[in-house]
């Protein structure tokens, strides 16, 4: 059962998980969909101006039969998107309130709750990371006191539970924290410029195990593509989203 070679890195995005978050309609669902056929766990709306492939999910019930259709590969998606996965854990510690006939997750005492919650949780996100298909995640910002011994400062970080947001950071390999830089013009004016941080900061949430993007690129698919050095395919496309007819057909289902 022991492995005789050595795992070769993943080279290729549709390999990865990513977190990509921020706050409300900087482009974080224009980003995702851009990805090699990508297709939407929709836990929310926000989807009306973009022309992608979608299945709405209004509980845990429903993701939990989406993941399960995926896993079986008849599909031709090769990229998952969560959006959000905020509310695919609010559904998740819905539906452990309910089968548990409780109304909150402390009524089980000792903390147990919210053990199942995460645990449940934990469980369908990692089954479904590590189908051979990409997978991103989704989640909006909030901000955070921080105290050190030093002092407070405040610290942006995506909107899920504590518990759940070190699940989700534990397993992806990259964060893609997406911002707003003002830029200083030659004429004294102000410019905004939407950015995605890739790399730790005490202020924010970021990084990237594979070490190939750098710390600063525009919140262009096509840059993110660029910057990690793999080759544009047909469907990565970025100058309109891409059509359902455009999807290609999967001859071959990667090995896992």
């Amino acid at each position: 059962m022991l492995p005789t070679t050595k795992t070769p890195p993943r080279t290729l995005l549709s390999d990865l998980t990513v977190l990509a978050w921020g706050q409300q309609k900087i482009g974080k669902s224009s980003f995702c969909s851009h990805a090699e056929d990508a297709l939407f766990l929709a836990t929310e709306a926000g989807l009306n101006s973009l022309n992608v492939y979608q299945t709405p999910i209004s509980n845990w019930d429903e993701f939990l039969q989406a993941c399960a259709e995926i896993a079986e590969g008849k599909h031709p998606f090769k990229t998952i998107v969560v959006d959000t996965v905020d509310n695919a854990y609010r559904f998740c510690a819905q539906y452990i309130c309910t089968k548990h006939k409780i109304e909150h997750e402390s009524d089980l005492g000792y903390g147990k709750g919210w053990a199942l919650i995460n645990s449940e949780f934990y469980r369908v996100l990692n089954k479904l990371a590590l189908l051979p298909y990409g997978l991103f995640m989704i989640s909006h910002a909030q901000e955070k006191e921080i105290e050190s011994r030093t002092g407070k400062y405040t610290k942006m970080m995506p909107t899920l539970p504590e518990k759940a947001r070190k699940i989700v950071l534990g397993m992806v390999d990259m964060i893609l924290y997406c911002d707003l830089d003002v830029v200083k013009n030659t004429d004294g004016t102000f410019t905004q410029r939407r950015v995605i941080r890739t790399k730790p900061s005490l202020y924010y949430e970021a990084g990237d195990r594979t070490g190939r993007l750098p710390e600063v690129f525009d919140l262009d698919y096509s840059k993110y593509v660029e910057a990690f050095g793999e080759k544009k395919t047909a469907s990565q496309t970025v100058s309109t989203p891409a059509k359902p007819d455009a999807a290609k057909s999967k001859s071959e289902k990667k090995e896992a």
